[in-house]
């Protein structure tokens, strides 16, 4: 009975839903920064992009959340194709400032947009329960269980692409660019892949956010903890691997649900950066890295 009780708490579903959002998140984020090598700080402009295409759907034509999905996935992948374009001839730290730019200039927009709510924000009225195949289900269970088969679509992607050929030219460009250059390998069709297919998942993150939240205003679509959330899970969990940034993102999204239940949400980048420098320096490749390290280890002794 007592199980019963706290699966039914709807909160669990409200942190549930979060962890999920941010595995995907920190997924997408990977596909560029962790198999590429290529420092993204624009997490939040792409997951903003996916929140907006939804409210500006709800006040133009309502459509139902997979709808939105795939509008908000095409709206972030064009807009990370746009972005890699531009800016992927930049290299190290001037194409993660190009990227920092980027949200920079899409909050401004946002800001100034009335028909999406401006700086006053939008309110997104959601139901309170949802027809399935015959069935009554609450509305924040439905999100949870969408954003679970999200978070399950951008695990398997990822973990397709690391064992594909299309991975192995992610790795040779994080290894050494100018020799995957010199051995023929299509650096920058295959950065622009990355770009294209990392927005886009980072948009699906963000699309059935206004209905999660109920309000959205521009510093919660484009909040720092998108941004440093998405960098930080992958780095604990590990980088070079699928299941690094889900490793980091549900360790890191659950020691923050926590704190805001017992503590504040105020102290959430305070857990990002003490969990940052601690694993930094005991396991400065994440703990994927430090398990298989270990595992080696043992093999030879």
């Amino acid at each position: 009975m007592a199980f019963a009780h706290w699966v039914h708490v709807d909160y669990l579903y409200f942190a549930s839903y979060t962890i999920l959002q941010f595995i995907v998140l920190a997924t997408a984020w990977n596909i560029l920064g962790g198999y590429c090598g290529y420092v993204n700080f624009g997490s939040a402009a792409f997951f903003a992009m996916g929140a907006y295409a939804s409210v500006f759907m709800h006040k133009f034509y309502p459509l139902p959340i997979p709808l939105l999905i795939v509008i908000g996935a095409a709206v972030s992948g064009i807009a990370g194709l746009g972005m890699g374009y531009l800016t992927l001839r930049l290299r190290g730290s001037f194409f993660a400032i190009a990227t920092l730019a980027l949200a920079v200039v899409l909050q401004t927009l946002v800001v100034n947009w009335d028909f999406v709510g401006g700086s006053r924000g939008a309110y997104i009225i959601r139901p309170e329960t949802l027809e399935f195949a015959g069935f009554e289900i609450n509305y924040i269970e439905y999100l949870f269980f969408l954003m679970l088969s999200l978070a399950v679509l951008a695990l398997i992607t990822a973990r397709t692409i690391e064992r594909s050929q299309l991975g192995f030219g992610f790795a040779t460009i994080r290894d050494d660019e100018m020799a995957a250059e010199a051995t023929g390998v299509p650096t920058l069709l295959v950065k622009l892949i990355a770009t294209t297919l990392s927005g886009a998942f980072m948009g699906i993150a963000g699309t059935p956010f206004p209905y999660y939240i109920g309000y959205l205003q521009p510093s919660s679509a484009f909040g720092l903890e998108y941004a440093v959330n998405s960098i930080a899970m992958p780095m604990i969990g590990g980088t070079t691997s699928w299941i690094g940034p889900l490793v980091g993102a549900v360790l890191l999204g659950s020691a923050q649900q926590y704190a805001t239940v017992t503590i504040s949400s105020a102290v959430n980048l305070l857990i990002v950066g003490l969990m940052l420098v601690g694993f930094v320096i005991i396991a400065p490749n994440g703990i994927v890295g430090l398990v298989q390290e270990r595992l080696r280890h043992w093999r030879r002794r």
